[in-house]
């Protein structure tokens, strides 16, 4: 192949499940990445039974620089399986409604954003959080409550009215009975208490853009730890309310840093991974891997907040597909 060294190679690992009118998409993106000097993508679907990470893998081997993840939370998680401690970096095209990534990114389920990230040409060396079955996380992990939103969450609800949707499935468990947890965080003290759900996340919003984890940096060799201990609806409102504030102290809620994290239950609890769910257990059991993964990210530079420059790519992003799509007729 007689490329130009500057010319990026890239592969789009799409869910066709999540995408409406996948032509049109396929259409946008080439025309858009050729405007761009991209050389041509390879489109790899994903199935059933490899929802990314294999589709992913190839891509690595046939050498391209980037892999764009389009889908929902559970294909971006597929392909960073893939992409953990290679030199090829993940882009998300946001699609579905999950997105976890998307909104520490700032893009929301804005495709022109997520396609103008991955020309700006700015990566970031991530840290990645791996559990002891060998899967990674990029956001969080976490047991209880969070899960049991998700669980409750339906499909319909979500692309019907988006994020907001976790709100209703959030209601159905706010007095569920608490689980009583042991945390072993390094070789710290153990700790003990009757929590509503524990994160362990890498970075800190949620959906939405609600930001958890205001000192969460994607960057140190850390995992933060969040243990949230509200024990009434009141106490939920409180803390809701803090978060949308966005105040430095959030009530009924500790936080804890370290490397190694190891949560344990007095009962089987439900348990996701990046907001997917995965199998119920009565531990969870994470590491860091430091500087795993290179993302295309609004802005290279050391800000702990992903999406420090996500407007100005969002702006740029909507001229370069604007442009695109003038090209298609």
């Amino acid at each position: 192949m007689n490329e130009q060294p500057n010319v990026l190679r890239c592969a789009v690992v799409v869910n066709p499940a999540k995408v409406a009118d996948l032509d049109r998409l396929r259409s946008t993106v080439e025309v858009a990445l050729a405007e761009a000097g991209w050389a041509e993508p390879v489109w790899m679907s994903t199935t059933v039974d490899d929802p990314g990470e294999g589709q992913a893998r190839q891509a690595v081997e046939a050498g391209v620089d980037v892999v764009f993840a389009c889908g929902g939370d559970g294909t971006v998680m597929s392909c960073v399986a893939a992409l953990v401690d290679t030199d090829v970096a993940l882009a998300i095209l946001p699609a579905g409604t999950g997105n976890l990534l998307a909104a520490n990114l700032g893009l929301s389920t804005d495709l022109a954003a997520g396609l103008q990230v991955a020309v700006d040409r700015g990566k970031r060396r991530l840290d990645v959080g791996q559990l002891e079955d060998g899967r990674y996380f990029v956001v969080m992990a976490g047991m209880g409550f969070d899960a049991k939103m998700l669980a409750a969450t339906s499909e319909k609800a979500k692309a019907r009215i988006g994020w907001p949707a976790y709100l209703a499935g959030a209601v159905r468990h706010l007095r569920d009975r608490p689980m009583r947890v042991r945390l072993q965080i390094d070789d710290q003290p153990l700790i003990r208490a009757r929590a509503r759900t524990v994160l362990v996340a890498n970075v800190g919003r949620l959906q939405g853009g609600v930001t958890l984890l205001a000192d969460a940096e994607p960057d140190d060799g850390l995992l933060d730890v969040a243990v949230l201990t509200p024990r009434t609806v009141r106490h939920w409102l409180v803390l809701g309310w803090a978060l949308a504030r966005g105040r430095g102290r959030v009530p009924r809620m500790q936080t804890y840093r370290g490397r190694e994290v190891t949560v344990s239950s007095d009962r089987d609890q439900p348990r996701e991974l990046d907001g997917d769910l995965i199998d119920p257990g009565r531990a969870l059991r994470a590491t860091v891997r430091p500087a795993a993964l290179w993302l295309c990210v609004p802005r290279p530079a050391g800000d702990p907040d992903l999406a420090v420059d996500a407007d100005a790519v969002g702006e740029r992003g909507t001229d370069l597909v604007d442009r695109a799509r003038q090209r298609q007729g």
